[in-house]
């Protein structure tokens, strides 16, 4: 066995092709602090993950950070990271979904993240409906309203036009469902090459992540051990705990690890992108050395499946609109985008 606090070689990360021919390394480095940590500290777990072997780092316009993490990047190329291993990506916000403030958005980020150009940029939410800084469960926008594929589109074309000039190398969604990226799909001149979502053994998402695959995209999985430092507005009573599931907790103990190694092993044989975030180093480095080391069986990846609960876990009930019934109104659990409820 290999020193387990020694960087990992990123030649030993497996990639995952994209539609056009690129590459993206087969988990990344996530940057959302869940409102526990500062700019600083996670640009410093940026830093620190990137010298263990790190090259897929994910970001977003409203995480507040990518000033700092910029300050980080910067950094790991001037000490001989070659630029071209990494694959950064921002997401444009829910309060950017204009054409014109989607394009400054990209700009900004690519200002603060001291780069040339995106690998990727997401939408972050479907819907322009947004919170402030640290919101509560019931906080609501008074603007929101439901999806709209008009705005929508016209949002997607202006980023395909920042693909067209090489400031970005791919488009993706986020937060998103078939229904709607069947619309997407069907309209879009520039297909998504990723999609991210909510990916956990408790919440596997099957028909989505089916989809993406039939269609080219790759599912990225965030929250992929749980999220277990989500915000309290991400948080309801009997929310499944990934690490406590009975088949997880099995596999772990036969492999000798921590449950958590057993949820990014799992993602990565099943084949999504998982984004963890740690800003302690011995966890973001057992995290990357989980994927390339003691991988496991086909009988533990299928005994997994059991796992599912199919509970979710970010419900993304602060980005209601006046009249929906409940958070589900956000996931087209029938296959049909919820419009304005008739009062």
């Amino acid at each position: 066995m290999s020193d387990e606090h020694a960087p990992v070689d990123p030649a030993l990360v497996p990639r995952r092709e994209l539609r056009g021919g690129a590459t993206v390394p087969a988990i990344g480095i996530g940057t959302f602090g869940s409102d526990r940590y500062s700019p600083a500290e996670v640009a410093a777990a940026v830093a620190g993950a990137v010298a263990a072997g790190y090259r897929l780092v994910d970001c977003a316009a409203v995480y507040g950070n990518e000033a700092q993490v910029g300050e980080a990047l910067a950094g790991a190329v001037a000490g001989g990271v070659d630029r071209d291993e990494l694959f950064v990506v921002s997401k444009v916000w829910n309060d950017a979904h204009a054409p014109a403030d989607a394009v400054a958005s990209v700009h900004r980020s690519l200002r603060d993240l001291r780069l040339d150009h995106l690998d990727a940029v997401f939408v972050h939410w479907p819907f322009p409906n947004h919170h402030p800084p640290m919101a509560d469960t019931d906080a609501r926008d008074p603007r929101a309203r439901p999806y709209d594929h008009d705005a929508y589109l016209a949002l997607w074309g202006a980023l395909e036009g920042l693909v067209d000039s090489g400031l970005v190398r791919h488009l993706g969604t986020s937060n998103t469902t078939v229904a709607k990226l069947d619309l997407l799909l069907r309209d879009a001149r520039i297909p998504p090459a990723l999609n991210e979502m909510e990916l956990h053994p408790c919440f596997q998402q099957p028909e989505l992540f089916a989809h993406c695959v039939r269609h080219g995209i790759q599912p990225v999985g965030y929250s992929p051990l749980g999220s277990p430092s989500r915000p309290e507005r991400d948080r309801t009573p009997g929310d499944v705990v990934d690490t406590e599931d009975p088949v997880v907790v099995r596999i772990a103990r036969e492999h000798g690890v921590h449950p958590a190694l057993v949820c990014l092993k799992w993602a990565v044989a099943r084949g999504q992108v998982p984004i963890p975030f740690s800003v302690k180093p011995a966890q973001y480095t057992a995290n990357l050395r989980a994927v390339v080391e003691d991988p496991l069986t086909a009988q533990e990846v299928a005994d997994l499946a059991a796992a599912d609960r199919g509970e979710r876990l970010i419900k993304g009930q602060v980005f209601l609109w006046p009249g929906a019934e409940s958070w589900r109104d956000l996931w087209d659990e029938d296959g049909t985008i919820v419009g304005w409820t008739e009062r």
